[in-house]
C-alpha cells in the first residue's frame, strides 16, 4: 500500500465502539393543512393596493433614529404612491443606456438603517414586473465578499442599481466623480429612488406576470465564500406570505419590533413581505443603533405595545446586559417573539436567560417561538405562538459524542459532553419534511439519526440563478427508502441544515452542512465548538460575537481552526494561557484536536455587512498568509493521527555479494562511469605537459609569450582596472618571493595564508609562495560589515593550516588589527603579518624545484555546509593533472577569452581563477562576486563585450542576476548586450543543481539571446575539487524525475514529468576526462547498480591526497582517500565524497561514441537528517517552504532533539510573520509527512550562506541554540 492510501484509510479510519443507528425508518412529517383565511389580499400588489386606498393614513414602516426615536411613519397610502413612481420610473426613465422590460432584474443596494426606501423599491419592481436582486451596500472597492456579489449581478444580467441619495453620495467614486466599478461587478447604471416625478393619472402598471415567473431573487453565500441567487417565484413568495400568516396568526393592525436584516431570510419573509400582505405597522431598528442600546427594541415593545417581535439570539443576549434600562420594560402586549436562529445550539440559553429575566416584565413563556429555515427552503419550521401542552415544545439533552457519529443518544443533564436542543416548532402547513443522508444518495434516515432536513413545500425556492447543475442537486431532490425505492415523485428541496424530526413533528437542528468538518471521520459542527470556545472565561480575553471556526484539508484530512479578536488589553502570557485551556476543553468536551488557535486585533476580522464575521474571507486570508494574526498556537503534534508509520530499518540479512549477483542476473549494469582518457606526456606537442609544476609553466610562459595577457580585473564599472601579462605575473612573484624570504625567513615548505581580496594579488602571491618552495593557504578576508562572524572563520583557518605567516594588502592589515577586530580575536597573536603593496624590486636568485610532482602543493581550506572546516592537500602533479583535464573538456587554448564570477578561494573556483589560465594560456577576464552585488549587470555585459564563449559563476551570483535584473532586459538589450557568444555557462558548486535557479536564469536572459543549452552545473567536493564539469562538446545535460517518497527510502523510482510527489534532478555535467566514478552502498561498500542510490566515489589523477588537519590525524577519515569495494573489483582504491547520487545510462552519445553516462547528486550524506527511519535532503523541505508564502525569500531546516526546525527569512513587515507559521507547518506535512517542531521567522540575511551561495545549517542551528538569531517570531507547535 502506498503512503496516499495509508493517509487516506488512517484518516477515514472507523470507530468500532462507534453507536450505530438503531431506530426504524422514518415516515415524513407533514405540516397541518393550509387554510387561507378569508379577507387575505389576492397577492401583494394587491395588498399595497387595498391598504394603499381604504386605510391611506394607516402606518406601514417606521424606523429608529440614533436618539432613539421612531421616524415619520411610512403609511401605506405613500407605500403604493411611491412603489408606483418607482415602477413607472423604471419602465420609462431609468435607462441609461440599457432599456428595461418586466423580467428584467435589477439590484436593491440600500443601507441597513433604511428599510422605508427599500420597501418602496421592492414592491416598484413588483409593479414594474422587474425582479429585484436585494444586496449589500459596498462600502470599499474590495469589500470581503463584493467579488462573488459581482459574479452574481453577472450572471443575473443586472445593469441597473436602485438606491437612496445619501447612499450614493457614500460610494466610492473616481476621480471623475462617478461610481467606481467594484472588483468583479459588472457596468452598474445606478439609479436614485428618491424625488421621483408622479405617473400621469391614466397610467396603470403594466399586467402582473404570471405566477411561474421570479418575483426576487436572494442571495446565499456556500461555505466557501460563494454566492449564489437562490429565485423565489411569484407563487412560492404568496405562499410563504400565507403559510407564515396561518402559522403565526398574522392579522391587520398588529404592531411588530423587527431587529433582523430586512433583506434577507427571516426579516424578508416577516417584516417586508408578510407585513404588508397583512397591513401590520414594523417598527424597524437598526443594528448600528442595537450596539449603541441594546434594550431599545424592548423599549418599542413597551412603548407601542407591539405584540410581535424578531430578533436573534444575540439580541436576547445584548438586552439581558443592559440590565439599567429593565426597570420601566413591559413585554406583557407580546405574543409572539420570533428567534430568526432558533436552529443555533445557543438559542436555548438565551432564551431560558431571557424568559427567566423577563417573565416579571410579562413576557408569557408560550410567546418565545424559535424558527429555522434556509434561503433556499425559506422557513423549515417554526413554534406556533399562545400554544401549550404536550408535544408543542420540545428539548433534547444529547451526546455530542453521539451526534459526532451521526446518531441521536440522549445524554445525563449538565453532563459536560451534551448539547440541550430545543426544537424549532412544527412543519410549515401544506409542507412536508424528512431528513436524508447529508452524503451520497438522499436516502432516508432512521428516526434516531441526524441527517439533512428537506422539505417539499409550495413556499420554498425554486433554483439557483443561472446554475442548473446545482439547482438539480439542491431543488430537485428525490428521497429514497433504505430499499433504494423512491418516497414518491414530488420534488424535495435540501436547507442545508442538519438534525432529526422528534416526536409530534417537530423539527430539531443540530448545525448545518456549511458548518460540518469531518475530522478523521468523525462530524463535528463550527456552532457547537464556538459555544465550548465561549464557555471558556470569553469575556475577560475575547469578543463574544468574534469568534470563527473552520476546517482545512491537510494531509487527507480536515483539521479545525479556531479565530478569534482578543482584547486590546489582554497580554500575551493571558492569551496563551486562554487558548491553552480552550484545546483543553474542546478535548475533552468533543474529542477532537483543534490544529490551530488564532488570535487576532480587535475588531481585524473581515466581517459581513451586518457586523458577523465573514468566515470564507477569514478563512482565504489564513490560507493565503494574509491574515496577520497577533498570537498563533498550533498542535499538529496532537492533531496529526493519520501519518504513515514510521519506517523500520531492519538489519539487511542480503549481503553486498548477493545484491550485486542479483544486479548481474537480472541483466542490471553495475554503476561505473568514466570521463575520457587524459592521455600521456608523449602523445602528443604540447609543452606544458612535460612540466609537472604550474610554476615551471608559469616561468616558460613568460620567456616564450611574455606579452600575452592571462589576467584582467574587472572593476565595478565593467572597465579593467589592471591587467597582468606573462612576464608581468613572473616578475611579481618573484618579488613576492624576495619578501618572503628576505622579511618573512621562510623556509622550504612553511605554510603562508594569504588573505586577499578577489584579485590579481592573490595570484602573483600564490605563484610567489610556489617559488621559494613555501605552502600557499588562500583565505578569504573578514567582511569589514560582519568582522563578528568572518573574523574568526579567518582566524581559525590560519591556526589550523599552521601557517607561519600571513601575507596581505594594506587594507586587509589594517582591518586585522583594527580595534573592531580586537573586541572578536586577539590581535596581538597573528602570525607576522607582510604587506605586498610595499614589495623590494628584485630578481629571485633561484626558483624551488620540488624533488618530486607528489610533494604538496598548496592547502584548499573551505567550511562544509555542516559547519566542518576542512583542508585538503593537492600535490604538485594533482595540481597541474586538474588542469589538463579542465582544458581537455572545455578546450582551453591561448586565444581563448574566459569570464570568470566567483570566488577564488577554495575549490574549482581557485582552480579556475589562480591555476588554469598559467595551464592553458587563456586569458581570464576576472569579476569579484561583490562587484556584482553592487552592480547586477557586470558580469552579464562584461561577457557580452569580450565575445565570451566560456564563463564560469557561483549560484550566488546566478540568484544576483535573476533577481537584480528581472526588469532591465529591455535596457540592457539597448545598451547592445548580447549573450549569443556563450557557449558554456558553468555554475561551480558542491551541491544538487538548483534546477528552478538555471532554468529561470536561462529563461530570463533568453531575451538577450542566451542559448538555452548554454547553462550547465559542475560538481565536485572536498576529496575531489572537480568530478564533473560540462564539456565544450558534450551532450545536453539531461533531467529526470524521481519519487521523493522513494528517495527517503534510499531508493530510485523514476517517475513520469508531473507525477505527484516528483522531483526533478539534473545531470551534474560530464565527468572530467581522467576521472572515474562508481556507486557504492555507503553502509556495506557494495558496488551499486545503475539507477540505484548510492555514494559516489571518484578515482583520478588529481584527487587530493588527502585531509590537512591540525594534529595530522587521519585516522576518522583515512578511508575517504582509501576506500576499496567489498565485492567486484576489490583492488581498486577510489575516495569518497559523501554525497548520494545514481548513475544512468541516457541515450545522447559521447564524443567517443560511447553512450553518455549521467551523474546525478542528490545531496550530501553528512546534511541529510534521518526523522521517523526516513531520509530527508534539507532542500527538499526547504523548496516546500519557500513555495508556501511569497514573503518567504530564504529558508533552511535542521534537527534539534528530533524535532524539525524551519527557519525562514521573511521579507516585508513583521507584522507578516505569524501568517507564515500556519503555511509552513501544512506544506511540510502535505510535501513530506513530517510535523515541524518548531517555526523560526527572522529577517532577511540570517541565514549564513558561504561564498559559494551554500547554507550553513549547522552554523545557523548553533546560532538558534545559543539565541543569537534576533528572531521576528519563535512558534513552537504542539
Amino acid at each position: 500500500m502506498d503512503d496516499e492510501e495509508e493517509l487516506e484509510m488512517a484518516a477515514r479510519v472507523r470507530d468500532p465502539a462507534a453507536p450505530k443507528p438503531e431506530g426504524g425508518p422514518m415516515t415524513p412529517a407533514v405540516g397541518e393543512h393550509l387554510e387561507i383565511p378569508a379577507g387575505l389580499p389576492r397577492n401583494l400588489e394587491a395588498a399595497v393596493q387595498r391598504y394603499g386606498s381604504a386605510t391611506f393614513k394607516a402606518s406601514c414602516a417606521s424606523v429608529l433614529d440614533a436618539t432613539n426615536k421612531p421616524s415619520v411613519p411610512l403609511t401605506y397610502g405613500k407605500l403604493l404612491s411611491r412603489a408606483h413612481k418607482i415602477a413607472f420610473a423604471l419602465l420609462n426613465k431609468a435607462r441609461g443606456e440599457t432599456s428595461l422590460k418586466p423580467g428584467d432584474r435589477v439590484a436593491l443596494v440600500y443601507p441597513n438603517s433604511d428599510p422605508v426606501s427599500f420597501m418602496c423599491a421592492f414592491y416598484g419592481c413588483l409593479y414594474a414586473g422587474m425582479v429585484p436582486v436585494p444586496i449589500e451596500v459596498p462600502i470599499t472597492r474590495r469589500d470581503a465578499g463584493s467579488l462573488q456579489i459581482g459574479f452574481l449581478l453577472g450572471s443575473c444580467g443586472v445593469q441597473v442599481a436602485l438606491t437612496t441619495e445619501p447612499c450614493h453620495k457614500g460610494l466610492p467614486k473616481t476621480a471623475s466623480g462617478e461610481v467606481a466599478v467594484f472588483k468583479g461587478w459588472p457596468k452598474l447604471h445606478w439609479f436614485i429612488t428618491e424625488h421621483l416625478a408622479r405617473p400621469p393619472k391614466e397610467w396603470q402598471p403594466p399586467p402582473r406576470l404570471n405566477d411561474d415567473t421570479p418575483a426576487y431573487v436572494e442571495y446565499t453565500s456556500g461555505g466557501d465564500g460563494s454566492v449564489m441567487g437562490v429565485t423565489v417565484s411569484r407563487a412560492a413568495m404568496l405562499a410563504q406570505c400565507r403559510t407564515l400568516t396561518s402559522a403565526c396568526g398574522y392579522t391587520e393592525g398588529e404592531i411588530c419590533v423587527c431587529v433582523v436584516d430586512f433583506k434577507r431570510e427571516v426579516g424578508l419573509w416577516h417584516a417586508t413581505l408578510c407585513s404588508v400582505f397583512n397591513g401590520m405597522h414594523v417598527i424597524f431598528i437598526p443594528y448600528s443603533l442595537m450596539k449603541v442600546n441594546p434594550a431599545s427594541w424592548m423599549q418599542m415593545i413597551t412603548k407601542f405595545k407591539a405584540s410581535i417581535a424578531i430578533v436573534k439570539s444575540r439580541d436576547l443576549h445584548w438586552g439581558l446586559l443592559a440590565t439599567k434600562d429593565h426597570k420601566d420594560i413591559n413585554l406583557s402586549s407580546l405574543r409572539l417573539l420570533l428567534v430568526a436562529d432558533g436552529a443555533n445550539p445557543w438559542s436555548l440559553s438565551s432564551c431560558d436567560q431571557f424568559l427567566s429575566v423577563f417573565q416579571s416584565k410579562g413576557l408569557r413563556p408560550d410567546a418565545i417561538c424559535p424558527c429555522a429555515s434556509s434561503c433556499e427552503t425559506m422557513t423549515v419550521a417554526v413554534r406556533r405562538p399562545g400554544q401549550g401542552g404536550a408535544n408543542t415544545t420540545g428539548r433534547g439533552v444529547l451526546s455530542m459524542a453521539g451526534l459526532s457519529h451521526g446518531v441521536v443518544r440522549v445524554d445525563q443533564e449538565n453532563s459536560l459532553t451534551s448539547l440541550t436542543l430545543q426544537d424549532c416548532g412544527q412543519v410549515l402547513p401544506g409542507a412536508t419534511t424528512v431528513v436524508v443522508r447529508p452524503d451520497g444518495e438522499p436516502r432516508l434516515c432512521s428516526t434516531d439519526e441526524v441527517g439533512e432536513i428537506c422539505v417539499s413545500s409550495a413556499a420554498a425556492g425554486t433554483s439557483y440563478w443561472g446554475l442548473q447543475g446545482v439547482t438539480n442537486q439542491t431543488f430537485r431532490v428525490r428521497p429514497l427508502r433504505a430499499d433504494g425505492s423512491g418516497l414518491g415523485d414530488q420534488d424535495y428541496v435540501r436547507s442545508g441544515l442538519l438534525g432529526f424530526l422528534g416526536p409530534g413533528g417537530l423539527v430539531f437542528v443540530c448545525g448545518s452542512r456549511q458548518g460540518l468538518m469531518t475530522v478523521s471521520g468523525r462530524k463535528h459542527n463550527t456552532d457547537d465548538i464556538i459555544a465550548t470556545i465561549l464557555a471558556v472565561e470569553p469575556m475577560k480575553f475575547i469578543y463574544r460575537g468574534r469568534i470563527g471556526v473552520f476546517s482545512i484539508r491537510v494531509l487527507r484530512d480536515e483539521r479545525i481552526c479556531v479565530v478569534a479578536e482578543q482584547r486590546p488589553e489582554c497580554t500575551e502570557e493571558q492569551s496563551f494561557q486562554w487558548m491553552s485551556r480552550v484545546l483543553q476543553a474542546v478535548d475533552s468536551i468533543h474529542q477532537v484536536g483543534i490544529y490551530c488557535l488564532c488570535l487576532v486585533p480587535h475588531n481585524y476580522l473581515p466581517k459581513t455587512p451586518l457586523g458577523g464575521i465573514h468566515l470564507s474571507e477569514t478563512k482565504r486570508r489564513f490560507l493565503d498568509g494574509c491574515l496577520h494574526p497577533a498570537n498563533v498556537l498550533m498542535c499538529p503534534h496532537t492533531c496529526v493521527t493519520n501519518l504513515p508509520k514510521p519506517r523500520e530499518v531492519h538489519k539487511a540479512d542480503v549481503g553486498p555479494a548477493s545484491v550485486m549477483l542479483g544486479n548481474i542476473v537480472q541483466g542490471n549494469r553495475l554503476a561505473t562511469a568514466q570521463g575520457r582518457d587524459l592521455g600521456t606526456a608523449d602523445d602528443e606537442n604540447d609543452t606544458t605537459k612535460k612540466h609537472q609544476f604550474i610554476s615551471e609553466i608559469l616561468r616558460w610562459r613568460a620567456q616564450t609569450t611574455s606579452d600575452h595577457a592571462l589576467f584582467t580585473l574587472l572593476n565595478a564599472k565593467g572597465g579593467p582596472s589592471s591587467t597582468l601579462t606573462c612576464a608581468q605575473l613572473h616578475k611579481r612573484a618573484e618579488r613576492v618571493g624576495c619578501l618572503l624570504l628576505e622579511k618573512g625567513h621562510v623556509n622550504t615548505g612553511d605554510h603562508v595564508a594569504l588573505v586577499y581580496p578577489p584579485g590579481l594579488d592573490l595570484i602573483a602571491a600564490f605563484y610567489g609562495c610556489l617559488y621559494v618552495g613555501a605552502v600557499p593557504v588562500t583565505i578569504r578576508p573578514p567582511h569589514p560589515q560582519n568582522l563578528q562572524t568572518t573574523l574568526p572563520t579567518v582566524r581559525m583557518t590560519v591556526d589550523v593550516s599552521k601557517s607561519v605567516l600571513i601575507l596581505s594588502n594594506q587594507t586587509v592589515i589594517k582591518l586585522l588589527r583594527s580595534k573592531e577586530a580586537s573586541n572578536v580575536v586577539d590581535v596581538k597573536s597573528w602570525p607576522p603579518t607582510l604587506d605586498t603593496d610595499d614589495m623590494p624590486k628584485r630578481k629571485l636568485v633561484a626558483v624551488y624545484r620540488a624533488p618530486t610532482a607528489e610533494m604538496l602543493a598548496y592547502l584548499d581550506f573551505s567550511v562544509s555546509t555542516t559547519g566542518m572546516l576542512a583542508g585538503i592537500k593537492m600535490s604538485h602533479a594533482a595540481t597541474t593533472s586538474l588542469c589538463r583535464s579542465m582544458k581537455l573538456a572545455c578546450e582551453l587554448y591561448p586565444s581563448r577569452h574566459v569570464a570568470l564570477c566567483l570566488d577564488p578561494y577554495c575549490g574549482l573556483g581557485f582552480a579556475l581563477w589562480c591555476l588554469s589560465s598559467i595551464y592553458s594560456g587563456h586569458h581570464s577576464i576576472l569579476i569579484p562576486p561583490s562587484e556584482v552585488e553592487t552592480n547586477p549587470a557586470l558580469w552579464l555585459t562584461a561577457v557580452s563585450q569580450h565575445k565570451v564563449r566560456d564563463t564560469f559563476c557561483s549560484y550566488g551570483v546566478m540568484e544576483l542576476c535573476t533577481k537584480g535584473l528581472s526588469s532591465s532586459i529591455p535596457l540592457l538589450r539597448q545598451r547592445g548586450v548580447n549573450l549569443s557568444c556563450v557557449r558554456t555557462c558553468v555554475v561551480v558548486a558542491e551541491e544538487r543543481p538548483r534546477i528552478a535557479l538555471c532554468t529561470s536564469f536561462s529563461r530570463l536572459f533568453s531575451g538577450l539571446a542566451l542559448s538555452p543549452r548554454a547553462v550547465s552545473t559542475s560538481f565536485g567536493c572536498r576529496v575531489n575539487v572537480a568530478i564533473c564539469l560540462q564539456g565544450a562538446s558534450s551532450p545536453d545535460p539531461s533531467t529526470v524525475f524521481v519519487d521523493l517518497r522513494a528517495l527517503r527510502n534510499d531508493r530510485v523510482t523514476l517517475v513520469e514529468r508531473g507525477a505527484p510527489h516528483s522531483l526533478c534532478l539534473m545531470e551534474s555535467g560530464k565527468l572530467l576526462p581522467g576521472v572515474k566514478v562508481i556507486i557504492a552502498n555507503p553502509e556495506t561498500k557494495g558496488h551499486c547498480g545503475d539507477s540505484n542510490l548510492g555514494e559516489i566515489w571518484v578515482q583520478s589523477p588529481h584527487t587530493s591526497t588527502g585531509y590537512f588537519t591540525i594534529y595530522g590525524d587521519d585516522s576518522g577519515t583515512s578511508d575517504h582517500f582509501t576506500a576499496q569495494l567489498v565485492t567486484g573489483s576489490t583492488g581498486e582504491v577510489y575516495a569518497r565524497t559523501g554525497y548520494l547520487g545514481f548513475l544512468r545510462r541516457t541515450d545522447s552519445v559521447a564524443a567517443d561514441g560511447e553512450k553518455h553516462d549521467a551523474v546525478f547528486v542528490v545531496g550530501s550524506l553528512d546534511e541529510t537528517v534521518m526523522l521517523r527511519g526516513m531520509r530527508y535532503h534539507p532542500i527538499d523541505i526547504e523548496t516546500s517552504v519557500l513555495k508556501c508564502h511569497k514573503k518567504v525569500v530564504e529558508c533552511a531546516v535542521f534537527v534539534w532533539t528530533n524535532l524539525l526546525v524551519v527557519v525562514a527569512e521573511l521579507e516585508g513587515n513583521e507584522d507578516d510573520a505569524l501568517d507564515l507559521v500556519p503555511l509552513i507547518t501544512n506544506a511540510v506535512l502535505e510535501d513530506h509527512h513530517l510535523i515541524v517542531g518548531v517555526v523560526v521567522v527572522v529577517d532577511p540575511g540570517v541565514v549564513p550562506i558561504n561564498s559559494r551561495g551554500e547554507k550553513q545549517r549547522m552554523h545557523l542551528r548553533d546560532g538558534f541554540l545559543q539565541d543569537q538569531l534576533d528572531p521576528i517570531y519563535v512558534a513552537y507547535n504542539m
